[in-house]
């Protein structure tokens, strides 16, 4: 149920264990309202201090994620954290594996870039700073169904270009929240129609010229501060979008 606490992790004890608690809120591990580990259980299962599991759940009180009853427990609060919309704090990966379709990607480039200024402005960079550029073909059930473009800030995980992005069911979300303790709280969201390149066409294996739905979405953290940007191409019948709306 929980990913191992690393003492040689960057990433002090307790927010470790954050990231754990925020993995199974928002992995689809706790349900809305559902209540999440005692203090107790996460000492005996992680093998930290009481203080250290204690001061993680205060936080995430603070934050919002969690309510505490006395007596009881801590529960997540199961408000609108779950309600963005086209699954901003679920990766593609995860959402495919809940809905019981297998994921897949093929890489088309992992580098380490100046952010243009359009990139700069989204994620609030100064000028020249740098990002991690990762742009991947995605891929359901072996068919192609979207292109994903995603752009980090390169002070926020120095190493992400480095890792084998072609490893099967490798995560995005994943490995922001495992090895940098970043992760997804709210964001923003813009549809709109596009045409896509030739080169996009073709990958998403569509006559050209071909409409395609672009959504673009920048990802913050608990704190406000912006940890991704995607631009994503969608195969209009391949990989349609719903947003759910209450009535």
């Amino acid at each position: 149920m929980y990913n191992a606490i690393s003492r040689d992790s960057p990433l002090p004890l307790y927010k470790q264990v954050k990231t754990r608690i925020l993995e199974m809120l928002y992995g689809g591990k706790i349900p809305a309202n559902g209540k999440v580990p005692s203090e107790r259980e996460l000492v005996d299962v992680l093998g930290v201090s009481r203080i250290t599991a204690r001061q993680a759940l205060r936080e995430l009180v603070a934050e919002g994620h969690l309510v505490a009853q006395p007596g009881k427990g801590f529960y997540a609060t199961g408000g609108s954290q779950r309600g963005h919309e086209l699954e901003l704090l679920r990766s593609f990966t995860e959402t495919a594996l809940a809905h019981d379709q297998v994921p897949g990607s093929r890489i088309l480039e992992a580098r380490r870039s100046a952010a243009e200024a359009d990139i700069a402005h989204a994620l609030k960079l100064d000028s020249g700073q740098h990002v991690t550029s990762l742009r991947r073909l995605r891929l359901l059930d072996g068919e192609p169904v979207a292109i994903g473009h995603d752009w980090i800030p390169l002070a926020l995980a120095p190493d992400l270009a480095d890792q084998d992005w072609n490893v099967p069911n490798r995560s995005l979300y994943a490995e922001l929240r495992n090895r940098y303790g970043l992760v997804p709280h709210g964001g923003e969201t813009v549809l709109s129609a596009t045409i896509a390149t030739p080169e996009d066409a073709a990958l998403l294996q569509l006559s050209s010229p071909a409409a395609v739905l672009k959504v673009v979405q920048v990802a913050y953290d608990t704190i406000g501060r912006p940890i991704n940007l995607t631009r994503t191409l969608h195969h209009p019948e391949k990989y349609p979008l719903r947003l759910a709306q209450g009535t």
